[in-house]
């Protein structure tokens, strides 16, 4: 693929295949849904990190056009999320808005700067037990900011530090209001009953509307959006800027570790993102694409009074669940988001705060992946130390510090264990390079393993199978047509494995459970045993054998393919 397609957004890519009425209406009800999604929640959002709910909005309208017109993915929904409220929050807090701004902008540039350099497809290599680990400190910190809300305790202020800020909620626990429980509970209630019985409306939207409906007739003194912040905009704001001239090496030095951080988060977040978005649809993403359009929707959002944005897991499965076929459905999401602001501004000031806390209750506990994080409990102890030391960081010290640190001892764990190269015998690249959802002809060819029927195919890895290597596995069904009856892979040569390469393997072995393929692990040496057959106890693979050697393995494939 010539270098500079890497960079073409989806968007054009989707025109040129052609794009019809029907493809526009399937694209407009999705974005129409995914904006009633968007709207309570970006609000919400804005309102945990510190700053006024009508930039959440800016974020989600600004943030989330650029991203769809200029983005690698074809479903990504854009606009600000919760692993943004922690920092921001901080920066807010110690250099106010003009600061946020100037690091948000300093975290585009670096957005371009790694989009242009290609280093999307390194990012896509972040061990699982890191993301796992600072995803759920952030679900913590959300709940536990939200606690004031949802109690309705009178604290002027609240300490930004964990211990100190459960120890000011402990001291005033005694000054909670009756009445925003009870609204923070009803808003609560309908949500996950909303998510249980009736999974496709807008349980955010429809609790909301609840409460300040209920607010407002039964006359209640609950705390609202109005209250706090006043009347809403009517309008996007004009472009602006911070005053620049007052600006120094300094203060740039000052907010440059939260600038790395932003950066690191939308790209971390709006590939992660891509990535679920490829799985569910079978489509495949241009990673630098989508960092040089992060960029340049962070720069924008800033400008326009916003806040960071990234790529939104949740809203992009929601798009998909819709039925989106095209980046239209999020410009359409923008759209209409916009809409609903002019026409709904009167109506937002009257939102209780009570029942946006309760929101984020949700988020914050859908962010926790604790089934995930349960499952990483049971993998190797250096990959549990990665995801036990980002967690405790993120909740008890600092976001960025939690990133390094888990980056590095998991980089740390990874030459602990590397006895030998890494190599996989179908002689590619490690580190792969973009690839994009073209057709099958174009697709590198299979080496068809000679030997044994056509249906039997055989995959080699040597060495450890860590969380770079592990990313190629999960390509190689899409190189084989049609997919084989039997697959060997044989492991004889892998003497450890982390808990990335297991997940991989998981993820492997559900795509040959779908395609009908029988699986036989060849000469599983005890560590990879033990790994895998912990982390695959209680989830459905597919019919998938251990045996002791590759003679063992082509005799009992020529057996079931006999049979």
């Amino acid at each position: 693929m010539p270098h500079w397609s890497l960079f073409r957004p989806k968007l054009f890519t989707v025109l040129a295949e052609g794009y019809g009425w029907h493809d526009a209406k399937s694209d407009a009800v999705s974005g129409l849904t995914v904006a009633i999604v968007a709207l309570p929640l970006a609000m919400a959002l804005a309102i945990a990190s510190g700053v006024g709910p009508e930039r959440g909005l800016f974020t989600a309208i600004v943030g989330g056009l650029l991203i769809s017109l200029l983005g690698g993915s074809r479903f990504q929904i854009g606009g600000p999320t919760g692993a943004f409220v922690v920092v921001v929050f901080n920066v807010v807090n110690t250099f106010g808005y003009d600061g946020l701004v100037i690091a948000t902008l300093m975290a585009g540039v670096f957005l371009l700067i790694a989009g242009f350099a290609r280093l999307g497809t390194y990012i896509k290599y972040i061990p699982y037990p890191v993301v796992t680990g600072f995803t759920a400190g952030i679900a913590v910190i959300i709940f536990s900011s939200q606690v004031k809300d949802l109690l309705g305790l009178r604290l002027e202020s609240v300490p930004a530090e964990f211990v100190a800020k459960w120890a000011a909620i402990g001291a005033n626990i005694s000054t909670f209001d009756p009445i925003t429980v009870l609204v923070a509970a009803g808003a609560l209630t309908v949500i996950v009953g909303l998510r249980t019985k009736a999974p496709r409306w807008p349980a955010f939207l429809i609790a909301v509307v609840g409460a300040t409906v209920a607010v407002w007739a039964l006359g209640l003194n609950s705390p609202t959006i109005g209250g706090r912040f006043g009347e809403m905009p009517h309008s996007l704001p004009m472009p602006s800027l911070p005053d620049l001239s007052t600006l120094t090496w300094r203060y740039l030095g000052q907010l440059l570790p939260s600038a790395l951080t932003i950066a690191f988060l939308a790209g971390v977040e709006s590939l992660l993102s891509a990535v679920v978005a490829d799985g569910m649809t079978g489509r495949r993403h241009r990673s630098n694409a989508e960092l040089v359009a992060q960029g340049v929707a962070n720069i924008g959002a800033a400008v326009m009074g916003g806040i960071p944005a990234t790529g939104a897991i949740a809203r992009t499965a929601t798009n998909i669940r819709s039925g989106a076929r095209s980046p239209l459905s999020g410009i359409f999401h923008a759209l209409f988001l916009l809409l609903f602001m002019i026409l709904l501004a009167p109506l937002l000031p009257f939102v209780p705060l009570a029942a946006l806390a309760a929101v984020l209750v949700v988020v914050a506990w859908n962010m926790s992946e604790h089934q995930r994080f349960r499952h990483l409990l049971s993998a190797p102890l250096g990959d549990r130390v990665v995801l036990l030391s980002t967690f405790a960081l993120t909740v008890l010290v600092d976001l960025t510090i939690a990133i390094e640190v888990g980056v590095v001892l998991a980089a740390v764990m990874f030459m602990h264990r590397m006895a030998q190269a890494v190599e996989i015998e179908l002689h590619e690249k490690l580190i792969d390079e973009d690839i994009d959802d073209l057709p099958p002809s174009a697709r590198t060819a299979y080496t068809v393993n000679s030997g044994l029927p056509d249906s039997v195919e055989v995959y080699t890895i040597n060495g450890p199978f860590f969380f770079g290597a592990a990313a190629r596995l999960g390509e190689v069904l899409e190189q084989i047509r049609p997919s084989p009856e039997v697959f060997i892979l044989r492991l004889r040569h892998v003497p450890l494995m982390d808990a990335s390469g297991a997940a991989a393997m998981i993820n492997f072995l559900d795509q040959c459970r779908h395609q009908g393929s029988h699986v036989l692990l060849c000469g599983v040496r005890p560590q990879p045993r033990t790994v895998l057959t912990r982390m695959c106890a209680k989830m459905p693979l597919c019919t998938v054998e251990m045996v002791e050697n590759f003679a063992a393995a082509r005799k009992r494939a020529l057996s079931l393919i006999a049979d």
